[in-house]
């Protein structure tokens, strides 16, 4: 009945709001006081609630208390499944959390017969769901949820047929919480994708007026990563509806693209003429761009057409000719070239946004808009089977994962064990609070270790005054329930500690609602979750996983990303590219930096690391990022109609590049390099920039962009072999 809430999204919100070195007490108060206001989501809540008070009403009603409280039970698990993800993917994930919750009633109530068949059972499990966290956040949280239940009903011994009937009522409760999350499908088929959608146009609109830094990550590399993930299940929907929104997905990350060009080229015209007619021209058609932005975000949240002055794109359009007669106006000295680029990039970000308008307006795509189809999903047993393959790869003890699991799976044995002899009746709250405390990283599992203990602690508390104060009955209990079930799903996700509060609360009245004494509830579950939060801790201390001990790998998957994705790009240069496979390297870079970046966040709360660590952990990553930018201007300045075979010279660029990168990639990874095994690309850029080798300027472009790369992976050259001696002890 407890929450599996992802609180590596809280570390990561709250060290990303304040980047200079914090103390690790200080970083983790930060942690556990940090209310995340994305995740409160009342309809939800309401929902959730319903769900849960609807059986529990029933069976009150139909003199069936049990069996209602039963129904109910399943309802409350398989709601901390729910989300505001697209219905298709929500009910996939609830109706696995509705099968395994289902089957862990089951087999717990077959095996408390036995307390040594019970504690086995449940370690294995425990065993299982550790090793689930290498399969990512949805099958972690499940595996978490499974064991909750399965530890619950492992402590009352039911007959085969009782089991059995325990088993269809938890399913019939998970099925009633599915069919009010999705209920609205059919009549909103589309909306999380809309918002999704909404969220990317609305952050393309700032990037046009706001660019990003080079040593920041690209801007909108959350919301394209989450706007790919809402429009993954739509890869096979052939319905028209499903063809617009991916060609509103294509068309923002050719918008993105062309935005980062022409930010690039102003800076250059920046820096040689501070006064060139085209920059004033430039910043009023980006300006332009972005209203156009906004309103796409706003129609697509609102669903209502575009609300936009007829000549908005006329004027984008006119400003876009008045760029190019800017450049003939400039000094003839500056690089024609650069204006040229200009000139191709207003143009193309101007079709763009005209498509996406045309799209955004109809509510069927345009007979003549052409977008790229995304790769079909993989059939069920080749994702099944890569599925085993990521959990094999995971079995040894270099996988922190498999570390979590072991860790996990002792620690649930020894509470089982300790819980059964301490409360035999309730046996199940000393491993139930090891299995929501404890998780694989240092700042996620102590900021819940403490926020779990007062928070229950807390939370018993305002039970006892509740039971003390008001006059209890089976309709105030309900009216209670109701309370609490909505401010667990409502507030409960955007902090742990309000969570325990009142998840808490309401567990004793669930109970209690049953004609258990309330008192002997209170007291009997504040000592076991502290017993059971304090073990887990320990356990933590005794054989930690450090976020500094992951960093390395991190930051190796990182640069192996980076350079998949550039040697996908240098393909585009030399003919047209496999849009499918642009897209999973593009994907691919940003999990490997969605990862890297949270790690280095949650690096700060560890303790033992100095400022200088974080300060040198932080600066690998501004110049890996500044990689980044170079690398998508680069394939923004690639014409879309086709490019010119590019010099040998570039070339013999790329392959320095990606011999750099994997270079760097293996030093973090433990293995011994040299500095001399590394190409000079400072020299292979020099030549390739050089008079005689140039082509007519149709690559100046290339060239700009090589130049960064050259300076960023330099830097960051650097950088990895001082972090090499730092960790050596040489100086």
């Amino acid at each position: 009945m407890d929450s599996t809430h992802s609180s590596a999204t809280t570390v990561a919100k709250v060290a990303a709001a304040d980047r200079q070195h914090l103390s690790p007490i200080k970083a983790l108060w930060r942690i556990v006081t940090h209310v995340d206001h994305s995740k409160i989501n009342v309809w939800q809540a309401v929902r959730n609630t319903i769900g849960v008070l609807a059986p529990l009403m029933a069976g009150f009603a139909m003199g069936m208390p049990r069996g209602g409280l039963a129904v109910a039970s399943g309802a409350l698990n398989v709601s901390y499944s729910d989300g505001s993800d697209p219905y298709a993917r929500r009910a996939k994930r609830m109706l696995a959390s509705t099968a395994w919750c289902s089957i862990a009633v089951l087999l717990g109530g077959l095996t408390a017969h036995s307390n040594t068949v019970a504690v086995i059972v449940a370690t294995l499990w425990a065993f299982t769901a550790g090793m689930l966290v290498s399969l990512g956040t949805t099958a972690a949280d499940v595996g978490v949820i499974s064991t909750v239940v399965l530890l619950v009903y492992s402590a009352q011994a039911l007959t085969p047929v009782q089991a059995l009937q325990a088993a269809a009522l938890a399913l019939a409760g998970g099925l009633l919480q599915i069919l009010l999350s999705i209920a609205l499908w059919p009549v909103r088929r589309y909306e999380p994708e809309r918002r999704s959608l909404a969220a990317l146009y609305s952050a393309l609109a700032r990037i046009a007026t706001h660019p990003s830094e080079a040593t920041s990550a690209p801007l909108a590399t959350k919301e394209i990563a989450q706007a790919n993930d809402a429009l993954w299940g739509l890869t096979t929907d052939t319905s028209l509806s499903a063809l617009r929104y991916r060609s509103l997905l294509s068309q923002a990350e050719r918008i993105r693209l062309s935005l980062t060009r022409l930010t690039r080229l102003r800076s250059r015209l920046t820096r040689e003429s501070a006064v060139h007619p085209a920059i004033v021209a430039l910043d009023q058609f980006r300006a332009n761009a972005a209203i156009l932005l906004r309103a796409i975000a706003n129609s697509l949240d609102s669903g209502k057409e575009i609300n936009l002055e007829a000549d908005r794109l006329v004027l984008g359009i006119a400003l876009a000719e008045q760029l190019g007669r800017a450049g003939e106006e400039g000094a003839q000295g500056f690089s024609n070239a650069v204006m040229r680029d200009v000139k191709f990039q207003a143009e193309a970000l101007g079709g763009q946004l005209r498509a996406a308008i045309d799209l955004s307006r109809n509510a069927t795509p345009a007979g003549e808009a052409e977008f790229e189809k995304r790769e079909a999903l993989q059939p069920l047993w080749m994702r099944f089977t890569s599925r085993i393959a990521t959990l094999r790869a995971n079995l040894n003890l270099r996988s922190g994962a498999f570390r979590h699991a072991v860790r996990l799976m002792i620690c649930v044995a020894l509470g089982n064990s300790l819980g059964r002899v301490i409360h035999p009746y309730r046996a199940y709250w000393i491993p139930m609070t090891i299995v929501l405390v404890l998780k694989p990283e240092f700042a996620v599992t102590f900021s819940r270790g403490v926020l779990r203990i007062f928070g229950t602690l807390a939370g018993l508390l305002l039970a006892t005054a509740l039971f003390h104060f008001l006059p209890i009955h089976t309709a105030t209990q309900i009216v209670l329930i109701a309370v609490f079930t909505f401010l667990t799903r409502w507030v409960g996700p955007a902090n742990y500690g309000i969570f325990g509060v009142s998840i808490s609360a309401l567990i004793v009245l669930l109970i209690s609602i049953t004609g258990l004494a309330p008192k002997e509830v209170i007291v009997a579950r504040g000592i076991n979750t502290i017993v059971g939060g304090a073990l887990a801790l320990v356990a933590y201390l005794v054989w930690p996983t450090w976020e500094r001990s992951r960093l390395p790998d991190l930051f190796a998957a990182l640069l192996d990303a980076y350079r998949n994705s550039f040697r996908s790009v240098f393909r585009k240069l030399l003919a047209p590219a496999s849009p499918s496979e642009r897209e999973r390297t593009r994907q691919a870079s940003r999990i490997a930096r969605s990862n890297l970046e949270t790690s280095i966040e949650r690096l700060a709360a560890e303790p033992g690391i100095s400022a200088e660590q974080l300060v040198q952990a932080n600066a690998m990553l501004a110049s890996s990022h500044r990689f980044a930018h170079a690398l998508i201007a680069l394939e923004a300045g690639i014409p879309e109609t086709g490019a010119q075979t590019p010099q040998l010279q570039f070339k013999q660029f790329a392959e320095a590049v990606e011999q750099t990168l994997e270079l760097l990639s293996a030093i973090l990874r433990g293995q011994a390099v040299a500095e001399r095994e590394f190409p000079d690309l400072r020299e292979i850029h020099s030549r390739m920039t050089h008079p005689s080798e140039a082509e007519d300027g149709r690559y100046t472009f290339v060239a700009v962009e090589a130049d960064r790369m050259v300076n960023s992976l330099n830097t960051l050259r650097e950088q990895v072999f001082a972090w090499k001696r730092s960790l050596t002890g040489k100086s």
